[in-house]
């Protein structure tokens, strides 16, 4: 069982980056998965987090206890959830959003432009895409395939090739940077 935690700000997509990995887990790869969500008062720019628990066999308590994977896409995002990353966790940020203090015992931290890459791409919506990408290539939670397909499945049509497009660049990034 994973806990896995995605943070940041409304409008980043945090929410849709849970529904797709859990898309890919159980639809695409006959899995478990449930998903909680939580977000501020605004629409935009609020603090906004979800909670995405993935699992072989089937979940009992829908809820995070401690996260095995913290993506933090803001500093406020990172800033409230890193303390519930356990001691051996994974660390994604947005490098250019996020800038984090020294890492706590043995928690692995990996950094992307996620948002400069979606820039590059011409929309920056899809920074939350980007980091799917990394997620998938780092973590192995979900496969690679299973996560495009969720991808190509969970975006209009006329967005699917810049979305699978942004995805691989973050999967792409990742195994660049080994």
């Amino acid at each position: 069982m994973a806990e896995i935690r995605f943070a940041g700000y409304g409008g980043q997509g945090i929410v849709r980056a849970a529904i797709i990995a859990g898309k890919a887990a159980t639809i695409f790869e006959n899995r478990f998965a449930t998903m909680n969500q939580s977000f501020g008062p605004e629409a935009r720019g609020g603090a906004c987090s979800s909670q995405l628990i993935l699992s072989d066999n089937e979940i009992l308590y829908p809820y995070i206890i401690t996260s095995a994977v913290l993506v933090a896409m803001s500093q406020e995002g990172y800033t409230v959830f890193e303390p519930e990353l356990n001691e051996g966790g994974i660390l994604l940020i947005d490098e250019d959003l996020v800038k984090p203090k020294p890492p706590r015992s043995k928690i692995k931290i990996f950094s992307v432009p996620a948002t400069q890459i979606a820039e590059d791409l011409g929309n920056r919506i899809i920074a939350n895409v980007v980091m799917l990408g990394f997620f998938t290539a780092i973590t192995k939670l979900v496969s690679k395939e299973g996560m495009e397909k969720a991808v190509a499945d969970s975006v209009p049509p006329r967005f699917k090739e810049l979305n699978l497009t942004a995805f691989n660049k973050g999967f792409q990034h990742y195994k660049a940077s080994k």
